[in-house]
């Protein structure tokens, strides 16, 4: 779902980033006032296995693939301001260093996939949790919820975004990316059930009451950390190659050819997860170095920006 260049005029560019930096702004006094300087590894840990995982696109239907968006579960697991903050690295990555996403479409990127979708996962997941009642499966249907909604939520803000850019009409676009992405966002919900479903069955206390909140965290920071190294190294490199939702749209709808290749791929260093270096002689390395890469620095990038904004709060507040 990441917009390229060409597809967002200036003043719907320019409208979504003024947006998405309010948005930002916002977690960003979240972060610094309630993140405790202990917990800012998991901010980074996030940040890595979000990444790591939008690197895998599965097959959804009828030629369309899909991939983790992550910011329900990131949510559940830290809360949205972390989660907008954890995001935002992820997307300033791949635009910068990867090519995936416009760099004059990073603004609205960054607020349907870093703001809207954690802001809409957060509120669900409340909201379910409080008519479902506390206890595992609850907490469970309540992040699949959250993760469906999220989605869908990201992909109508992207639909809006193209049709007020005058490139698709209105009521051909919403309908059209609302229907893919509502699939792609089952997927999205089994994903996140699962793997919160494999944390707290390694550690049923989890959920028990038996650890603590800074110790339930950590040890779904921990799971996540090495599960994103496990599928950039056994499972990026067999990423289905097939369109994602919004490349399927465009595609259908006739407005693929919008899309300007002037900006990213000339600027980043690593286009399509892949190292230039090694040339077709060996996708699966050169996928694994290349996400390897991106995992370190987007793990970096959101360590230092919350480590940053949370060096200045005296002691006392944590």
């Amino acid at each position: 779902m990441h917009i390229p260049d060409g597809f967002l005029d200036l003043r719907t560019a320019a409208t979504a980033a003024v947006l998405a930096g309010a948005g930002l702004a916002f977690a960003l006094r979240d972060v610094r006032r309630r993140l405790p300087a202990r917990r800012v590894p998991l901010i980074g840990l996030a940040a890595a296995f979000v990444f790591a995982a939008q690197m895998i696109n599965f097959p959804v239907a009828a030629g369309t693939s899909g991939h983790l968006i992550g910011a329900a579960l990131v949510t559940v697991l830290l809360g949205p301001g972390p989660a907008v903050v954890a995001m935002t690295a992820v997307l300033l990555l791949q635009s910068l260093m990867f090519a995936d996403g416009g760099i004059t479409a990073l603004g609205a990127n960054v607020l349907n996939l870093a703001v809207i979708a954690p802001a809409v996962a957060a509120l669900v997941y409340a909201l379910v949790r409080r008519l479902a009642g506390s206890g595992q499966r609850s907490m469970l249907i309540a992040a699949g919820c959250a993760a469906w909604c999220s989605t869908l939520a990201a992909a109508l803000a992207c639909a809006a975004q193209l049709a007020a850019s005058g490139i698709v009409p209105w009521t051909t676009v919403l309908p059209a990316m609302g229907a893919v992405h509502m699939v792609i966002g089952l997927a999205e919900a089994v994903i996140t059930m699962l793997v919160l479903a494999v944390v707290v069955r390694a550690r049923p206390d989890i959920l028990e009451g038996m650890d603590s909140v800074e110790g339930r965290r950590r040890a779904m920071a921990a799971y996540c950390a090495a599960a994103g190294i496990a599928l950039v190294v056994f499972v990026a490199p067999f990423a289905s190659s097939m369109p994602d939702g919004l490349e399927h749209v465009a595609e259908r709808l006739g407005f693929a050819s919008h899309a300007s290749q002037t900006l990213s791929p000339g600027f980043a260093p690593l286009p399509d997860y892949s190292v230039e270096a090694l040339g077709g002689d060996s996708v699966w390395l050169s996928t694994v170095i290349a996400g390897g890469i991106g995992t370190l620095v987007v793990f970096g990038i959101a360590w230092w920006l919350a480590r940053a904004l949370t060096a200045r709060v005296p002691p006392g507040r944590h």
